[in-house]
């Protein structure tokens, strides 16, 4: 039984992709939502809406007259690039054992291309939190992450700050909310110390997201960089013709 609470279709579309990643559905057929919503205990309003996100992750696919079926090739999607998560999460999508390592926590005053990506003045103190994480102990993203200093209680320390997730720690220790990245995806050839940190040769080619995380007021509260090492991690996404 899932219990009610704010996302409660959230509940359900997790349950009923965990129950299809593990291929609890014979022959790949997914109950009718008059079943599912018995069984689980909600409206069939809750797991209709359920059920149209998992078919626009592309994890199950509807055929008129015959019903809802899991779809194979949707489920080679791990992470969505649309949703914001930890990078502990995108790892464990991807069959690994997570870890992570602190590289560097600090401040430093705003330049004048940071001032204006975080809406700040030149000079502000930026708090910077740099971190590695690794997969099966293997070196896979290099982040760094700038948060205006103001934007944080003063109580924070920066051991704190480097503690857990940017949106997790907005949360907790801020009045600001990260809503959305604006994201650009861009080819890098890796600095002499990201492939350090990386375990590759400098200059090797790799992907990098270069982002602005907004709250919900549309207002920046942290400029990020992630660099990965694309032989070991990999995103995929769906593309749809529209009609």
């Amino acid at each position: 039984m899932i219990s009610p609470n704010p996302s409660l279709s959230d509940q359900v579309k997790s349950h009923l992709k965990q129950r299809i990643v593990g291929g609890d559905f014979e022959e790949g057929r997914i109950p009718s939502e008059q079943d599912l919503a018995a069984e689980l205990g909600v409206s069939r309003a809750t797991v209709r809406d359920a059920l149209s996100k998992l078919e626009h992750e592309g994890a199950i696919y509807r055929k008129q007259g015959a019903g809802t079926f899991v779809n194979q090739p949707g489920l080679q999607i791990k992470s969505r690039l649309e949703e914001i998560w930890s990078y502990e999460e995108v790892l464990r999508d991807h069959g690994y054992e997570p870890s992570v390592k602190m590289l560097r926590v600090d401040t430093e005053p705003a330049d004048h291309a940071l001032a204006e990506d975080l809406g700040i003045d030149v000079g502000d103190t930026v708090v910077v939190i740099e971190k590695l994480f690794l997969e099966d102990a293997e070196p896979v993203v290099l982040t760094v992450n700038r948060i205006a200093e103001l934007t944080l209680r003063p109580a924070l320390s920066l051991e704190d700050a480097a503690s857990e997730p940017v949106f997790r720690l907005l949360e907790t220790h801020s009045d600001r909310r990260l809503s959305y990245y604006v994201t650009e995806i861009v080819p890098v050839a890796l600095s002499s110390y990201e492939a350090e940190q990386l375990g590759v040769a400098a200059g090797t080619p790799a992907l990098a997201f270069d982002e602005i995380g907004f709250d919900r007021d549309n207002t920046p509260v942290v400029r990020a960089t992630s660099t990965f090492r694309d032989d070991l991690l990999r995103f995929r996404l769906i593309r749809r013709k529209t009609d």
